[in-house]
């Protein structure tokens, strides 16, 4: 791979077999060389192809402004992630996160921290991410000996699930909000506390999280015509579907939203085990 262009002494712009722009990061990287000589393989240490990024000129201003060690950071961050939830994320968060972390930092150092009004409802919709984002704390900590608030674990856990569901931030914002909406009408509705940890509620929680990314991005599901079913679970499970009602007519009137008979159906079937495993319990 040969220099084409020089960001810093830690970050250049190339090009791989293909042809494809691509963006080599390493601590000196780029030190004592000019454009047009070879990059040492032995200092590289992440590779990015620019056509994942939507903003090139942004992308370029923050490999300019932050220090190698936000990326080193986000990178050991992203390697545990990856690894403890057994998905790939996108490797836009590999800039995202470095942008965020060294710009919460900044403040820190300031004085300002910023409180997390999503954090409970971060931990209960996204909890593998949160114990994800709880380590990322410990890696910044060891790395800047700089100790970062929980909020901020609740801030970098949004960052993973923006990445693995390859939506924008702001999306994953209305999502969890909407989320927590729901929820509530559920927990109001039967006057009920539920176990985060049992997994029938990780069940309904992930069924919420499809259901409520359905929404916010105008995807409606696939109809099945399951209109007779419906009918059989209105009469079986009358209280559930009582609550789906509610739920519906929320949506309606606060997101112009039209719940499917399907997405009642299945959204009665999930309450009502939910409900009637955490009463057994």
């Amino acid at each position: 791979m040969l220099i084409e262009r020089v960001v810093n002494n830690n970050v250049v712009f190339s090009r791989d077999a293909e042809g494809q722009e691509i963006i080599v990061s390493g601590r000196g990287i780029s030190f004592n060389k000019k454009v047009g000589l070879e990059i040492d393989p032995d200092r590289v240490e992440k590779i990015f192809v620019t056509k994942d990024f939507e903003n090139d000129s942004r992308m370029e201003a923050i490999l300019k402004e932050i220090p190698i060690d936000y990326f080193e950071i986000s990178n050991s961050i992203i390697s545990f992630a990856e690894e403890s939830l057994n998905k790939k994320l996108h490797e836009s968060i590999y800039l995202s996160l470095s942008d965020h972390i060294y710009t919460t930092v900044s403040r820190f150092k300031e004085g300002l921290c910023l409180k997390n009004p999503m954090l409970w409802d971060i931990k209960r919709f996204y909890p593998e991410e949160f114990k994800v984002g709880k380590e990322a704390l410990a890696i910044i900590y060891k790395k800047l000996a700089i100790s970062l608030p929980i909020d901020e674990a609740g801030f970098i856990s949004l960052h993973l699930v923006n990445a693995s569901m390859d939506e924008d931030l702001e999306t994953v914002y209305e999502l969890t909000n909407l989320m927590q909406e729901i929820s509530n009408i559920v927990k109001y509705h039967f006057q009920m506390d539920f176990d985060m940890e049992s997994i029938y509620y990780h069940r309904f929680v992930t069924h919420l999280k499809f259901f409520a990314l359905r929404l916010t991005t105008n995807k409606k599901a696939a109809a099945n015509n399951e209109s007779e079913l419906l009918e059989i679970i209105k009469c079986k499970y009358i209280n559930a579907y009582a609550c789906v009602e509610k739920i519906s007519e929320y949506l309606q009137n606060n997101y112009h939203y039209t719940v499917s008979d399907d997405e009642k159906l299945y959204l009665t079937i999930h309450i009502e085990r939910l409900i009637y495993k955490t009463e057994l319990d």
